[in-house]
């Protein structure tokens, strides 16, 4: 008769084989293809939203870290991509969800080419980074460029979207284990 393998072994194994799988769907997620999706033009009430920009590298935040990052501003609504060097390779605006995350250093947990924002937007280019009172936090933008609507009253929403190129961008400097760096 065959012995038994007590329970946490079981479990054990089970969280081995779930983190592999994880991790194996991670990188292919990484390295995959990044769907895009067409639809309508951005609307009229859309448009009337405040719209992010590029600009000319302003300057990074004091007490934002040193090395390679991503700063995000809570009080400007923007972000900057700062390489090794600490050279601002790009930075822009924002629109924050409803539920910001605290000041503080995070790194890139995770990323997912495209999905469905908690809004019904087609959203991609997600990159989670923080939570915060059960919302997740993440970066991302809409497939069709558009701003988000306002947030109905009391919805809470993480994402923190961006223009379609400012995504791109982030999607490409922002890997999995970048750390992101959250000021006032």
């Amino acid at each position: 008769m065959p012995a038994r393998l007590p329970s946490w072994a079981w479990a054990t194994g089970l969280t081995v084989g779930a983190i592999a799988a994880v991790t194996v769907l991670g990188v292919q997620a990484d390295r995959g293809s990044h769907p895009t999706a067409t639809s309508a033009k951005p609307s009229s009430t859309a448009s009337a939203q405040p719209t992010p920009t590029a600009s000319a590298p302003a300057k990074v935040p004091d007490g934002s870290g040193t090395g390679r990052r991503v700063v995000y501003s809570l009080g400007e609504k923007r972000v900057w991509l700062v390489d090794a060097s600490e050279a601002t390779r790009r930075t822009f605006t924002v629109w924050p969800g409803s539920v910001s995350p605290d000041p503080g250093s995070y790194t890139v947990s995770s990323r997912n080419a495209a999905t469905t924002g908690s809004d019904g937007v087609q959203i991609e280019h997600i990159m989670y980074f923080a939570a915060k009172s059960g919302i997740s936090v993440a970066f991302s933008n809409a497939v069709d460029g558009a701003s988000p609507p306002p947030a109905a009253s009391g919805t809470k929403t993480g994402g923190v979207r961006m223009r379609k190129a400012d995504g791109t961008a982030l999607w490409a400097f922002g890997t999995v284990g970048t750390t992101v760096t959250v000021v006032r």
